[in-house]
């Protein structure tokens, strides 16, 4: 069975003389119904994380537009515009230590991700090794750390007096119910 993802928003758990159980409700009997069959072939594991409300395709949409119209009047490339705010964006990064011989294969490996899967290296405490900061892209945000990323686009736009949506607008773009 490959990696299965959905959503629960309840859950239970009793006890007979077959186990323990954990029960989960969730509003997809198809793939309630797969689990259930496939579990019954071996043992799997499960991982329960806090649901993310991802993006919209219109936030991401109206993001790339105002970076266009940025970059039209700064005459920066868009790309490196982009680029530029990832890094402030914050809670879109991960630091790994690893040896001094591997910075360059890791940095170039996770650059390969796409535009905004950047990376950056502090000194380690740790003698031959060094801090990488692994930057996700936005492909990879949830509303929230997408809404940081058109706040600090905005911000950008107004600074430059490029007309942007009124706050009311960008909350629903972002889908969010307040600023």
């Amino acid at each position: 069975m490959d990696k299965i993802k959905f959503s629960v928003d309840s859950a239970r758990w009793s006890q007979d003389s077959d186990g323990l159980w954990v029960c989960l409700k969730t509003k997809d009997r198809l793939t309630a119904t797969r689990i259930a069959q496939e579990v019954r072939d071996g043992i799997f594991d499960v991982e329960i994380s806090p649901h993310k409300k991802k993006r919209s395709l219109d936030a991401n949409a109206y993001c790339w537009k105002m970076l266009g119209d940025l970059s039209a009047t700064t005459r920066e490339p868009r790309t490196d515009i982009y680029r530029s705010f990832i890094r402030e964006v914050g809670g879109n990064y991960e630091t790994v230590c690893v040896m001094d011989a591997a910075v360059d294969k890791l940095r170039s490996g996770w650059e390969h991700n796409g535009l905004g899967w950047l990376t950056d290296t502090v000194p380690s405490k740790i003698e031959g090794c060094t801090n990488v900061l692994l930057y996700y892209g936005s492909s990879t945000y949830d509303t929230t750390q997408m809404s940081r990323l058109i706040n600090l686009v905005v911000d950008e736009c107004k600074a430059h007096g490029i007309e942007t949506l009124t706050p009311d607008e960008l909350c629903k773009l972002k889908g969010l119910t307040d600023g």
